[in-house]
């Protein structure tokens, strides 16, 4: 077959970098905005305030485990999808794009069902008392009814960037968040709907997202096409999805078991202010972070596009400017989130017992934050090229195996400050452990080792 090159596959590393990551990066950035833009109008809100803030806080485990499920079908298939472009194989690339689609069906109606069948039970477990759940309720009901349209529109998303058109999706991400933000204030403030509000302008700007985004590959003109026959699901790819995107979506997972013994244990010792700040603080660190997982999915088209074509110089140089550039956002936001704490909680809410603990937890919280750029790449770099156990153990090291467990048993010796110092000592541990694994890989990562 004879070989049709690819920019992937030939471009200056640097400029395919800075050409994927920036619209990644401000797609990434603009997309966290659903859940932080509602915080920020619902901690501000008269009706609302700190409570709705804790509200917010309980639901979001659950949102979670919706966005696991887009990351895991769309990290999955996208890399599959990549790969294969770069074999030179678009008829598997497009069998593949159109079974992740029909998974994505299946997974996110199957959600939508179970949320609203056992809502109250989901969110007692996520740590909502009595006060809150009403709240928790009102906001996490409408989301759940808007589980087909985050879970398509994520997976889309990653299929854009994956088909050479990052600047595509940088514009889908940046529809929905627009519509969102236009729309919180409309249904919280101007209509006084309150939770119910702030849940309806993130759905129906996620209903705008995934319909831009599917548009895009049903269109005739379209070079990959979602198609009926190509949507007849074939076990081998969907096997393939799932293993592919499973770091992925055991990273999220993690994020919301770790999110629900994070908010029992502030519940327990310090109440549903300590719940409250939490929540900002991991909307900031959301804020600080996305930028990183930018630079990742930027990076992941074009790893996994020369490993494909066996291309081994090319992925080395990606993955080291790769980590360079998060570990320098990283650092950059450690700056930030200790030079003006106090700014960032006061977006969110000015109680004065909140204002203090949250500018107090952020400073603890972000200690080790600088590794965070490094971990997060050098962990995804294997899933990149197919190394789907070891990004699995790596991608799990933070939050399973050190921070959960130091939660626990931290706050049990030192109580709060237990519970936020568990944070750097787990950043710290996760990074060494990824610095290990990652260095002994690309010492003897050459042609002679290559398998996919």
């Amino acid at each position: 077959m004879e070989r049709s090159y690819n920019p992937l596959e030939t471009e200056k590393i640097s400029k395919l970098l800075y050409k994927f990551s920036v619209p990644a990066i401000i797609g990434m950035t603009v997309n966290a905005l659903y859940n932080i833009v509602d915080r920020m109008f619902i901690g501000n809100s008269p009706d609302l305030g700190a409570n709705g803030l804790a509200a917010i806080t309980i639901c979001f485990p659950a949102m979670i485990v919706m966005m696991s499920i887009g990351i895991l079908l769309g990290q999955g298939g996208a890399t599959m999808f990549s790969i294969n472009l770069g074999k030179s194989d678009k008829k598997k690339a497009d069998k593949i794009l159109g079974n992740t689609t029909t998974l994505m069906l299946i997974l996110s109606f199957t959600i939508l069902i179970i949320g609203e069948l056992f809502l109250d039970r989901l969110l007692v477990l996520f740590g909502a008392s009595t006060s809150i759940l009403p709240l928790s309720r009102d906001y996490m009901r409408i989301i759940f009814i808007g589980s087909p349209f985050l879970i398509l529109g994520m997976g889309t998303n990653h299929f854009l960037r994956a088909s050479g058109r990052p600047k595509l999706a940088m514009v889908t991400m940046f529809l929905g968040a627009g519509i969102n933000i236009i729309l919180d204030p409309i249904f919280i403030f101007l209509l006084r709907m309150g939770m119910t509000g702030a849940a309806l302008a993130t759905i129906i700007s996620q209903l705008f997202s995934m319909s831009w985004g599917l548009y895009n590959f049903i269109r005739k003109d379209s070079e990959h096409l979602i198609t009926f026959k190509n949507m007849k699901l074939e076990s081998n790819i969907t096997k393939n999805v799932f293993i592919l995107g499973m770091p992925g979506f055991l990273l999220q997972l993690a994020n919301s078991v770790l999110l629900l013994t994070l908010n029992s244990s502030l519940l327990k010792y310090g109440g549903d202010i300590a719940v409250s700040a939490m929540g900002i603080v991991n909307s900031v660190q959301t804020l600080l972070i996305l930028p990183i997982v930018g630079v990742n999915q930027g990076l992941q088209p074009i790893v996994s596009f020369n490993y494909g074509a066996k291309k081994i110089d090319r992925v080395k140089e990606a993955v080291k400017l790769g980590i360079i550039t998060a570990t320098i956002i990283s650092i950059l936001g450690f700056i930030l989130s200790h030079a003006i704490p106090d700014l960032l909680v006061a977006m969110f809410n000015r109680d004065e017992k909140l204002l203090e603990f949250g500018t107090y937890a952020m400073k603890i919280w972000f200690l080790c934050i600088p590794l965070a750029g490094f971990q997060i790449v050098a962990a995804n770099f294997f899933q990149a090229i197919g190394k789907a156990k070891k990004a699995m153990f790596l991608t799990l090291t933070r939050q399973i195996i050190f921070l959960i467990p130091a939660i626990i048993a931290f706050s049990r010796i030192w109580k709060l400050n237990g519970i936020l110092f568990a944070a750097p000592f787990a950043d710290f541990l996760s990074a060494l452990i990824t610095l290990i694994f990652f260095l002994k890989f690309i010492k003897g990562f050459d042609e002679a080792n290559y398998t996919v």
